[in-house]
């Protein structure tokens, strides 16, 4: 049973800046989902359709069998969201954000103060409730935040990129709150991010956007098969001579410069090693160094864009994604 299904989702801005276009997607009820693709993707755009934040210029979703369109305020009882920009008052305690929120969605000062209690004990801050959010640090806000997502019992949470700007331990920690929440309460989970190692540790499924389309979407595991090979990289002289004659070679799968070095992509990459080395040696190409590993969801990404998360994902992303869709359409 799906909790989320969206077909032909498209979201334009001004008739020209394409910024989700067709997007078909089915989140399973009790899975986490991965939203996976660099700055200015479409992510947040359709988290916020699909929340009823904005409607969609084509297309339609449905988020527990709730029409997003025609059935906002069912859809909004029944989803908790955590936004990619802090949206809590620092001027109140942790308790007094909850029970605010709480009050909004209409649950009773008895529930309101039960719920409460359970939902700071889920994410261990019980001991902060009676603090003042400015006095919390970046990680106890965003676990607030998760925290404050939960109070009125939603069967879906979206999660807005939650751990942008945390550091690598706090990040970690969130991740093992959201693996804790689905495990124990079965809510359906659909999380946006650009961190690769985030996806794959948190998703069920994946589905990677870019530019606003939706290029492939499985578990983490098939997508990596989906590249199905070894990768080498290798520092050489001359990466474009290298390049060109192992594309002749019928055990090579594929062939990218890369972040100043070749990477070729080939099955049992250990085998080939030496093969690679004597094909230097016939161009006459200085090898400087070679490296051999399993494909990983960057090498995916890479494989279907032909660039990496991260060169799409810099400042000036979004304002280049923009100028190429005004050309497109």
């Amino acid at each position: 049973m799906a909790t989320i299904v969206a077909k032909g989702l498209t979201k334009i801005y001004d008739k020209t800046i394409v910024a989700v276009d067709h997007v078909d997607l089915e989140v399973k009820e009790g899975e986490i989902f991965g939203f996976l693709g660099p700055n200015g993707a479409g992510k947040t755009t359709t988290i916020r359709m699909l929340s009823t934040l904005i409607k969609p210029t084509e297309g339609y979703a449905y988020v527990c069998n709730y029409n997003v369109v025609k059935e906002p305020d069912e859809v909004r009882r029944c989803i908790g969201i955590v936004f990619q920009d802090p949206a809590l008052d620092d001027q109140l305690t942790g308790k007094e954000n909850l029970d605010f929120h709480a009050r909004i969605y209409g649950l009773s000062k008895n529930e309101r103060n039960k719920r409460i209690e359970e939902v700071l004990k889920l994410v261990r801050l019980e001991d902060k409730a009676d603090e003042f959010v400015k006095n919390y640090s970046g990680g106890m806000r965003r676990r607030l935040e998760i925290a404050r997502g939960l109070m009125h019992y939603p069967k879906a949470l979206f999660l807005d990129e939650p751990t942008l700007g945390l550091d690598v331990q706090t990040r970690r920690a969130i991740w093992e709150y959201i693996l804790n929440l689905n495990k124990s309460k079965g809510i359906t989970i659909f999380l946006t991010t650009h961190y690769m190692e985030e996806a794959e540790y948190l998703s069920d499924r994946i589905a990677i956007i870019d530019q606003g389309r939706i290029i492939v979407t499985d578990t983490p595991a098939q997508l990596r098969n989906l590249v199905g090979t070894d990768v080498i990289t290798v520092s050489c002289n001359d990466h474009q001579s290298l390049k060109t004659e192992l594309e002749k070679k019928d055990w090579v799968d594929k062939v990218l410069i890369h972040n100043g070095a070749l990477e070729v992509y080939v099955r049992g990459g250990e085998g080939k090693i030496a093969a690679l080395v004597k094909i230097a040696d016939d161009v006459d190409v200085n090898i400087e160094s070679i490296n051999l590993r399993r494909p990983n969801l960057e090498d995916v990404y890479l494989h279907y864009t032909g660039r990496s998360i991260r060169e799409e994902g810099n400042a000036n992303g979004r304002m280049k994604m923009m100028a190429r869709r005004r050309m497109r359409s």
